[in-house]
């Protein structure tokens, strides 16, 4: 059974995730002091301390000499390198990526489905409409209001590596425009017909 030492550095470990997000904590930011954590915790230094040595070795955070801590480019991290090596190795490699990004993608507009903000579609909405956004950062965007992290993380490594390296041709903005209007709408079979005709152009069958 865990004891109460190890329970005070589990609490502590997810408390502090809780501060990062509350804080609305972005990649290059910097994160509060050791002392404030532990004041704001109200728990000791050396439990902060353990805390943020298990944080940094997911690569979470980064703690630069003479400056402090901060949040980790997650792009950085060990699925980098693996995807990279899984590239290098496997000649099929592109088709089992783009595979792993349309399921991430489907799964996140069921989700959103769901959820339904429709407030918030609606502003993404006209920002793609009005140019503001390219197709990739669309999806980027529904990916991350689906509202997994881990997800959105993986997709987006996943988009890199497909950016550098596929050949297919990019749907036309006219379906991303369905996409979204069937997201606006709340309708699941316009949402399901729109996003099997993207899926097409990259030769991935839902």
């Amino acid at each position: 059974m865990p004891g109460p030492k190890s329970r005070v550095y589990e609490e502590t470990l997810q408390q502090i995730r809780l501060i990062i997000k509350k804080d609305g904590l972005l990649p290059g930011d910097k994160i509060p002091s050791e002392r404030e954590l532990a004041d704001r915790l109200n728990v000791g230094r050396s439990s902060v301390r353990e805390a943020l040595r298990a944080l940094e070795l997911l690569g979470i955070i980064e703690t630069k000499r003479g400056e402090g801590t901060f949040i980790k480019d997650f792009r950085e991290n060990h699925l980098v390198s693996v995807l990279g090596l899984f590239v290098l190795e496997d000649a099929k490699s592109i088709e089992d990526i783009l595979e792993m990004s349309v399921l991430i993608e489907k799964h996140a507009l069921m989700k959103i489905l769901q959820s339904f903000d429709k407030k918030k579609l609606v502003q993404i909405d006209q920002d793609f409409r009005k140019g503001i956004n390219n197709p990739q950062e669309l999806m980027g965007k529904l990916i991350h209001m689906a509202g997994n992290h881990l997800l959105f993380r993986t997709w987006s490594v996943l988009a890199d590596y497909l950016k550098a390296g596929s050949k297919f041709q990019e749907p036309p903005i006219p379906i991303y425009e369905e996409l979204m209007s069937g997201l606006v709408l709340n309708n699941k079979n316009l949402v399901l017909q729109a996003y099997e005709r993207i899926t097409k152009y990259k030769n991935v069958s839902l």
